[in-house]
């Protein structure tokens, strides 16, 4: 191969004084096009060898030659090392975003679940944000779903308290979470500190997967409570071990294996990829996660990988041990830089077996799914979702969106509507409507109060699934109601919004206000966010108008003497076939009424004042 420069750069651009003038030390080399944009950074152990690699003769076709093709000028940056010129290039990678290179698209945070450690009884709670908090943060967690997943299960398992501390102190009898037993009431003295403690512990030894430990505590005490006669005790410890037990089988790999790591896999077709990272903290699969990167369509697989291991570690936690479906460059050089930044040793291994090779299947079988589900709906639901967290900042795209609406009339026969949105778009079967009772009439606030609650409070009872985004149709007003309750009911790590019509009423004027937001958001009337924003409350809106026009029809069918206590069909019919009618019904006095077959005196005087009340 040649040594000489080939002539396939943008006319005028002559790399060879550049070349000869390159150190043979570590760094980063840039390349610029003609109006100085960045199109791809790199890093070199050696710049001059590396960066002249891409000006020979001969070199092969795909995107090296489309990058070469572009490039009207070179920068470059010298290092002290290697390690030091892998973080700046992924440092500038990150800044600038290169066409060339492979980019991940960067998510805000991951949650974790944040024990407390001030408190005399301290909280388990859904976190999002810095990890310099005082207490102990689990995780981090694929997903807000797996971590309110994993906050009810330890509430069931061990009654942790998850209330703020302003509402937790200024208890006088036990709230909702004590009736449904996912708490031990500590707020009003139901459990001493020593017993609340034992069981912080072994909420504790759960998380960090040491469930057998926990297990083998509680048969012991439950047979000292056995041998003391403490029957009451020894059976509350029984059925605690049998929810213990059936956890196990459902993580049926948490004894087996308590590592801390991420396995890695990749899938490619028609030169998009897909990344998957399966998460595992103490033995226990926490869940996945996809990620399309922006690459090239002829970037190696290898390259992808790299690349993403790379940016996905700048400024997130770093396990002890990254397991990856194929070996590729600068693994070593990657796990020696990793190893650094967390102060401890990294390993990145590809070759692994039992377990590990089974984690490694299911994130290969993970990554296959999501690229097909996004080739399936690229220009679908899910961009639509992805579009969506994006314009709202929510940190991730929202995976489940259910949206509230009030409709009556005249504050006659309120209902209040749910409707579910997930990646398939309306989930029908999810949908539910509320008949708003005992709120005065006309009362918008307190209707959706009345059927947030309801809703809510059957979630947190496990009998469906927590939305990542809660929409209600309205404005401010609205939205603090609907803080209001999920406070009330504890329930974290749900994005609330309202949708509000603009200043003409027209569709492409909405204001979406978000909670801990001051201003409002105003999307453009072409944006894919607004598009399904308005789909959701249209359809929130179509439901409740429907189920209203539904009760008010019947409330308008219905005889007002239905609202007699004790006077069935058979006994109406016959009123109404004797008087001729309902008008004859309300012309009868109480003696006329009471001598009619089958309706006595009290019966006839409760028929006339039903029909009589101002009398």
């Amino acid at each position: 191969m040649s040594d000489e420069p080939a002539n396939a750069t943008v006319a005028g651009f002559d790399p060879k004084p550049v070349l000869t003038r390159l150190p043979h030390r570590p760094g980063v080399y840039r390349f610029l096009d003609e109006a100085g944009r960045i199109l791809y950074v790199g890093k070199a152990r050696d710049l001059r060898k590396r960066v002249q690699a891409y000006f020979r003769a001969g070199i092969p076709g795909g995107k090296t030659e489309q990058l070469v093709r572009k490039v009207a000028d070179i920068e470059v940056t010298v290092t002290g090392s290697e390690g030091e010129a892998l973080i700046l290039e992924n440092e500038l990678i990150k800044a600038h975003r290169p066409r060339f290179n492979v980019l991940l698209r960067d998510d805000k945070s991951y949650p974790f679940i944040h024990l407390t450690s001030q408190q005399a009884f301290p909280r388990l709670s859904f976190y999002r944000g810095t990890r310099k908090v005082e207490g102990r943060l689990f995780g981090p967690y694929p997903s807000a779903g797996a971590v309110r997943e994993t906050l009810s299960l330890l509430q069931k398992l061990f009654r942790i308290r998850s209330c703020e501390d302003s509402f937790f102190s200024h208890r006088s009898r036990p709230c909702l979470q004590y009736q449904i037993q996912r708490c031990s009431g500590p707020c009003v003295g139901l459990i001493g500190s020593e017993d609340y403690q034992d069981e912080l512990g072994r909420a504790i030894r759960f998380l960090e997967g040491r469930s057998d430990e926990v297990v083998d505590e509680l048969v012991k005490k439950m047979e000292a409570a056995s041998k003391q006669l403490e029957f009451e005790e020894a059976a509350r410890l029984r059925d605690q071990i049998g929810r213990l037990r059936h956890v196990q089988q459902h993580f049926a790999t948490a004894h087996r294996d308590r590592g801390n790591l991420d396995v890695i896999a990749t899938s490619e077709q028609a030169g998009i990829y897909c990344v998957s990272v399966v998460f595992i903290r103490g033995g226990r699969n926490l869940g996945s996660r996809t990620w399309i990167p922006k690459a090239h369509p002829a970037t190696a697989a290898e390259e992808v990988v790299g690349a993403f291991i790379a940016q996905f570690y700048n400024g997130r936690p770093i396990p002890h041990e990254i397991v990856v479906d194929r070996d590729f460059d600068d693994a070593v050089l990657l796990a020696s830089a990793l190893s650094e930044r967390a102060g401890r040793k990294v390993s990145i291994r590809h070759r692994v077996r039992g377990e590990r090779a089974r984690w490694l299947e299911q994130a290969a079988q993970n990554a296959r799914h999501g690229l097909d589900l996004h080739i399936a709906s690229k220009a679908g639901m899910l961009a639509q979702l992805g579009s969506l967290g994006d314009a709202l900042g929510l940190g991730e795209t929202p995976q489940r969106i259910e949206c509230f609406d009030v409709s009556h009339t005249g504050g006659e026969s309120t209902v209040a509507s749910c409707v579910v949105f997930g990646r398939e778009g309306a989930i029908k079967a999810d949908y539910r409507r509320f008949n708003i009772t005992e709120v005065q009439a006309g009362d918008d606030y307190g209707a959706l109060r009345q059927a947030l609650m309801r809703r809510y409070t059957r979630i947190k009872r496990g009998e469906a699934a927590l939305p990542d985004l809660l929409l209600v149709d309205g404005g401010k007003g609205q939205l603090g109601e609907a803080v209001r309750v999920l406070d009330e009911l504890q329930i974290e790590g749900v994005h609330v919004g309202a949708v509000a019509k603009g200043r003409s009423r027209r569709p492409g004027q909405e204001q979406v206000f978000l909670a801990g937001r001051r201003r409002p958001f105003i999307l453009p009337p072409d944006s894919p966010a607004l598009r399904l924003i308005q789909q959701i409350r249209d359809e929130a809106h179509r439901f409740a108008i429907a189920g209203h026009r539904q009760r008010r029809g019947k409330s308008r069918r219905r005889s007002v003497l239905e609202d007699v206590p004790g006077l069935g069909p058979k006994r109406r019919s016959l009123l109404l076939r004797e008087f001729g009618g309902l008008h004859g019904v309300d012309q009868a006095s109480v003696e006329d009424l009471a001598r009619v077959k089958g309706i006595s005196r009290l019966l006839a005087e409760k028929i006339y004042d039903t029909l009589h009340p101002a009398d």
